[in-house]
């Protein structure tokens, strides 16, 4: 790569960085004044609510499925061996109690609105936000199980970043508006490779390249690794992680999030009802309300990756 083109860049993922940090400060500031005036007071009784938890989270349990049990009346669907979903279930979480901290090591603000944190790898710099730490769960999953050719995003710019061709030795070159691949480096597939490519998915891909990746999807038919996403800059998404069902086929789901500033991903609460993490199709309307953002009709989706 030749010093304009190395120049050019640094300089544009310094910009993204930039916008991504004022776009953050902005829409955050929206989003707290707007859950503070919309989510509903619990009306529960602190005795129901202390019930409600105990049977909910098991602070022993140190991955998604053995940390929330299921309600009452509900199994988990089921997830074929070595899928996406059973990845998720089985993925580590840091001990019960852990704050949310962001990529500069700091404590998120709000430490209100989630149940878990995720033992999950942050990029350096301002980078894994909301979309990124969803494809990070995907790319991980897909570099765990050797599918390397599932492992393909699209950069906002429409270009596809194939791991196949990444860890032959090929990397991006960007000159002016042209982007294109050159042998730049030896063929791995190590960990070091691959937290390289990573890092530049995070600089050049978002929920808008996320939305070109997702096709509508039925609620009643909720899966884990579906999505809620405003695909926008700034947008947000967040990810589907379990789900379970009752004897009539009800389901409920959990969902996760990382977001602006990046920091760790973690499992979100339920704003109706803050000692159950679990939301019922049943009783989803919309607008939806999350913890920290509020999804239109037309948000829910399922990635084609």
């Amino acid at each position: 790569m030749g010093i304009l083109t190395a120049v050019l860049f640094c300089l544009l993922t310094a910009c993204r960085s930039d916008e991504k940090k004022q776009a953050a400060e902005v829409r955050q500031s929206e989003q707290i004044l707007e859950h503070t005036e919309q989510i509903p007071e619990n009306t529960e009784t602190q005795s129901e609510a202390a019930a409600v938890s105990r049977n909910i989270l098991q602070a022993d349990g140190n991955t998604l499925e053995t940390r929330f049990a299921v309600p009452e009346g509900y199994t988990r669907v089921n997830c074929k061996q070595d899928s996406f979903g059973e990845f998720l279930r089985s993925y580590p979480l840091l001990p019960d109690g852990e704050q949310v901290h962001l990529y500069n090591g700091n404590e998120k603000g709000n430490q209100n609105d989630h149940m878990a944190v995720f033992d999950m790898e942050l990029a350096d710099g301002d980078l894994q936000q909301c979309a990124d730490s969803v494809l990070r769960l995907y790319a991980e999953y897909f570099y765990q199980t050797k599918q390397y050719s599932r492992m393909s995003f699209h950069l906002t710019n429409g270009f596809e970043l194939s791991f196949e061709k990444w860890r032959k030795g090929k990397r991006v070159r960007v000159n002016g508006n042209s982007t294109n691949w050159a042998d730049a480096a030896p063929a791995s597939d190590s960990q070091e490779t691959f937290e390289k490519y990573l890092t530049f998915l995070f600089s050049y891909a978002g929920t808008l390249s996320m939305g070109r990746e997702c096709e509508p999807a039925d609620l009643e038919d909720v899966q884990p690794g579906d999505v809620f996403l405003y695909s926008g800059s700034p947008g947000h998404v967040v990810l589907v992680l379990d789900v379970c069902e009752d004897g009539s086929g009800n389901r409920a789901f959990l969902l996760g999030q990382g977001y602006m500033p990046a920091q760790q991903f973690h499992v979100l609460k339920n704003p109706a009802d803050e000692d159950n993490p679990w939301y019922y199709v049943q009783k989803l309307e919309y607008p939806f309300l999350t913890p920290e953002y509020t999804f239109d009709e037309g948000s829910f989706m399922r990635p084609v990756y």
